[in-house]
């Protein structure tokens, strides 16, 4: 058991055109109790204000690193960029209009403190939906704890498929130094493979208390393909490059013939969970269309 009280903490902000709303989590991030924080942020080429405020910012509060690119990186890119630049034990990204309690960060770094494996702390989270409505979910499980890399990873894969998600692990506290050795593809739903690869680095643990607030946002394949610069064909086979990324990953990972043999069905069930879950929204537009097809010539 070490103690975290005075371990410098990076926390890492992309953004792009973001004037009206950053303001706002740079003031929860700047609040946190734990002092010994810096605020590193990545300004993707802002075509507003977004400098201006920045650099503002920074004038006012020595915590704050602003890196500006000159031009536009790409999403991953700026996020990849902001971990780089920071130099803190451990990285949390946060979105620019997410918000964190004052003690977000003092509680996951005792869930370090407490315990030496662990290479990520989740915690609870409220998520803000497009009708202004705040939902959240309950992680009561420890399989994210485990010593088997396997069991870990398995039980992420099993947690993908939730509306709202249980534990957020891109938006929670992670030894730098562990994610900064993940090697990271510009795809759809890259997050998730991210995420699953660092279930296969070490033990995870989750503080039961929501710390922080995220928008929940729902996009088509297609419109995130367009916001990531990834090929429109992407949109079409997402989960089968999805898949295909996560076998990968263990194929690289130091596994038994037995591991590796569960691994592999736990991203099989995923496969077919997500196709399942295809065919029914499919089967449900089809229908809606029928309906209303049939309506109108009733009239």
């Amino acid at each position: 058991m070490t103690s975290a009280s005075g371990t410098l903490v990076s926390v890492g902000l992309p953004v792009r055109n973001g004037a009206d709303r950053i303001e706002d989590v740079v003031r929860s991030v700047l609040a946190q109790d734990h002092e010994n924080l810096e605020l590193v942020i990545c300004d993707n080429a802002s075509t507003d204000n977004t400098e201006q405020v920045c650099r503002d910012l920074r004038e006012r509060h020595r915590r704050i690193v602003y890196h500006r690119h000159p031009v536009n990186v790409g999403v991953l890119n700026n996020y990849i960029s902001v971990l780089g630049l920071a130099t803190g034990t451990f990285f949390r990204w946060v979105g620019d209009d997410d918000w964190l309690a004052p003690h977000c960060i003092s509680r996951s770094l005792a869930a370090f403190a407490a315990d030496d494996r662990l290479v990520l702390v989740t915690h609870r989270m409220d998520y803000l939906t497009p009708e202004g409505l705040i939902r959240s979910a309950r992680y009561n499980d420890t399989a994210l704890g485990s010593c088997d890399p396997v069991t870990r990873f398995a039980a992420f894969l099993g947690m993908l498929n939730e509306n709202v998600p249980l534990v957020d692990p891109v938006y929670s506290l992670i030894r730098r130094e562990p994610a900064l050795r993940i090697e990271r593809r510009n795809m759809l739903r890259e997050d998730e493979v991210f995420a699953a690869k660092l279930a296969l680095t070490g033990p995870w643990a989750h503080v039961p208390e929501v710390l922080g607030r995220r928008n929940l946002t729902h996009a088509t394949p297609t419109a995130l393909a367009r916001k990531l610069d990834v090929p429109s064909w992407q949109a079409h086979c997402a989960t089968t490059l999805e898949c295909r990324e996560m076998l990968r990953a263990l194929a690289e990972h130091h596994l038994d013939s037995e591991q590796r043999r569960a691994a592999r069905l736990a991203v099989a069930g995923l496969y077919v969970q997500r196709q399942q879950d295809l065919v029914v929204r499919v089967g449900r537009r089809l229908a809606r269309m029928l309906g209303e097809a049939t309506g109108r010539r009733s009239r």
